[in-house]
């Protein structure tokens, strides 16, 4: 630990173990709770008891970052905080998140978000209503924490457990899928009041002008659109299209790393995606998917449905497919989840190669059956972790999450 300038105090993290990971992953705590303190590689390296080189090596490999990207993360992060919640001068908020010089982290500030930190300041300030979770997700690639959105412990575990103080209005997600029966809202979003709303055009007509009445409203078209290209459109609304394009670029730089560290892990191996529900299994494949493990990722599927598709598959067509890796999604209710527990100690499931060599991967509907900008990464991030290890987890940093 740093006790002044040019010393590092004798910490416990500093004395030798056999794996650096697990030294590293004590740097990367540190670095989470001295982040406004001045920190170097060869500081860090010094506390890993590791050369400076192979620290940068194996951070990156770890992490997916470099470790001055990390820590560029969890400033600008702790900025955007500032800047939202405490009305404090820039020189304050940047001698808080370890900037010495206001003007060089105003300059870093709108390098790494897109704008510069007044602007991001008035423009978080904008009440936006979302009306799906997955206006939700592109509104937060955009740097927009909305006012109201649909949020749910058990369908959107993830905007429900990080952003659930933040976002002040919580609105009924009556169908985990789609926006349809929204009328329930609509007394929630009359009475905050937004500056704007964002929905889908899943929404019903009657529902859509009721919304139009109260706000300036856009609804992203949802069929044969892209994410990139619905966060685009999103972003003109909002009149954010550097930062859409900004998080697009960012994207497409973690697909490449992504797809190096998987082709390194996998090989030509092949994948098959399954859905447990009821006493059934699946071939399962959505629009997510296909996007991120088939165009970005380029694994090879040995079946792909019709997005949303569920076709029912045997055992024994499971094993004519036969699969290096299974992907399973495990739907909630008692029947599935018995299914599941049955179906693990039948002879014919544990003598499928990829059961064997233990190449099955549990995955939830969240963020997997969600299509927006920030499910689509975090379906790259916990594909990267689950077929390598190695996990970046620097979401949040990139939006407006905390630890």
């Amino acid at each position: 630990m740093r006790t002044d300038k040019g010393k590092v105090a004798d910490i416990s993290l500093c004395r030798p173990r056999r794996n650096p990971k697990a030294n590293l992953a004590k740097i990367r705590e540190y670095m989470d709770q001295h982040y406004n303190e001045p920190l170097s590689i060869r500081q860090l390296a010094q506390m890993a008891n590791i050369s400076p080189k192979y620290f940068v090596d194996l951070f990156k490999k770890t992490y997916g970052q470099s470790a001055m990207d990390y820590l560029t993360d969890l400033r600008i992060n702790r900025a955007k905080r500032y800047l939202a919640e405490s009305g404090e001068r820039l020189r304050d908020i940047a001698a808080k998140v370890g900037y010495s010089d206001e003007f060089y982290f105003s300059r870093k500030f709108k390098k790494e978000v897109g704008v510069s930190p007044s602007d991001f300041a008035k423009h978080f300030k904008k009440r936006i209503a979302a009306c799906s979770s997955s206006v939700t997700g592109h509104l937060l690639a955009l740097n927009v924490v909305p006012i109201a959105a649909p949020l749910d412990p058990k369908w959107t575990p993830y905007y429900y457990n990080a952003y659930r103080t933040q976002i002040k209005s919580h609105l009924t997600l009556t169908d985990p899928y789609t926006s349809w029966q929204f009328e329930a809202n609509l007394d929630k979003i009359v009475r905050i009041r937004p500056d704007a709303i964002v929905g889908t055009d899943q929404l019903r007509p009657a529902e859509k002008t009721k919304l139009m009445d109260m706000a300036a409203s856009f609804f992203v078209p949802t069929e044969n659109v892209g994410w990139r290209d619905q966060l685009r459109m999103i972003a003109r609304f909002l009149d954010r299209e550097d930062q859409a394009e900004l998080w697009i670029q960012r994207y497409e730089q973690r697909v490449q790393s992504a797809r190096e560290q998987i082709d390194a892990e996998l090989g030509h191996d092949s994948i098959l995606v399954l859905r447990i529900y009821g006493h059934a299994i699946h071939a399962y494949w959505n629009r997510g998917l296909e996007d991120v493990l088939h165009r970005d990722l380029k694994l090879k599927a040995v079946f792909r449905p019709e997005p949303s598709e569920n076709v029912q598959l045997t055992l024994e067509q499971v094993a004519e497919l036969n699969p290096d890796r299974i992907l399973l999604v495990v739907c909630p209710e008692a029947s599935s989840r018995a299914y599941w527990l049955a179906l693990q100690h039948t002879a014919a499931w544990r003598q499928l190669k990829a059961v064997r060599n233990l190449h099955v991967y549990l995955i939830s509907s969240d963020p997997w059956f969600e299509y927006s900008a920030v499910a689509i990464l975090r379906m790259l991030d916990e594909a990267l972790l689950l077929f390598t290890g190695n996990c970046p987890n620097v979401l949040l940093d990139r939006t407006h999450g905390d630890a």
